[in-house]
């Protein structure tokens, strides 16, 4: 690993987890490497727009050209590409928002959001990271990773978002079982108080889990016994569709779900 751009990537991580704003001092504390080293690792960041400088307090955040490449990642992602249509008929269908994510580092990252219909205020959560455990999109996905890198995941941390939040592994586990068996996972409450998650696994055309879908609602609209059902029922149905499009074997997972 080259370690110039190593450290320039601990800075930008720093960064990322910083409320509002770091010095110098406080990233070189942080990253354990001595001030004049991150002053010009930072110089050379903010000439790329990578990160900018609070002219009154001279402190440093996140520049706009990271945003840059963030839009950039996206718009190339297939499975994004592929999900958009499906995502934004299953909202149409279920009255819900849908959310598209992937597995990164023990976090999911939306990389699609599909409105909920109608004319609410709503907040766009594409490039959202939210703890694997905490979601239903996380734990549809992990459910269908080989042994070795869900057993990683268990072991790893366990984030608690509200008090749903389940942070035990062997609760995790048997949940993660049950998504095996029934091809879709819940979330009540467990990442935002008042809402719900039902998510699907996706797979791309070597059978591999690549991703999940799923949609994201009040409680009382996702999670009654007749909701459920239906929700459920859309979602797997989706997800397996927006699976054949990546080109999944029409078999990919469901050898699991009964």
């Amino acid at each position: 690993m080259v370690q110039a751009v190593h450290r320039a990537i601990q800075v930008l991580r720093e960064l990322a987890t910083a409320t509002p704003r770091l010095g110098v001092t406080e990233l070189a504390d942080r990253i354990g490497i001595a001030k004049p080293t991150v002053h010009a690792l930072l110089r050379t960041l903010e000439a790329e727009g990578m990160v900018v400088q609070d002219r009154e307090t001279g402190k440093y955040q996140l520049g706009p050209g990271l945003v840059t490449l963030g839009n950039a990642y996206l718009d190339s992602h297939e499975l994004r590409t592929r999900a958009v249509n499906w995502a934004d008929r299953l909202a149409a269908q279920a009255g819900a928002a849908v959310w598209v994510g992937v597995l990164t580092e023990g976090q999911v990252l939306v990389i699609h959001h599909a409105f909920r219909p109608g004319g609410s205020v709503q907040t766009l959560e594409t490039g959202a990271s939210l703890p694997w455990n905490a979601c239903a999109l996380g734990k549809a996905i992990a459910a269908f990773l080989p042994a070795e890198r869900r057993t990683e995941l268990l072991a790893g941390e366990l984030q608690r978002v509200t008090g749903s939040s389940v942070d035990d592994p062997t609760r995790l586990e048997t949940q993660l079982d049950r998504v095996r068996e029934t091809g879709y996972a819940l979330d009540d409450q467990e990442l935002t108080l008042g809402d719900a998650g039902i998510a699907a696994p996706v797979f791309d055309r070597t059978g591999e889990v690549v991703g999940g879908l799923g949609l994201v609602g009040p409680v009382e609209r996702l999670l009654t016994d007749t909701a459920r059902q239906e929700c459920a029922i859309a979602v797997r149905e989706v997800a397996r569709s927006l699976s054949r499009d990546l080109g999944a074997p029409r078999n990919a997972g469901l050898h699991a779900c009964g």
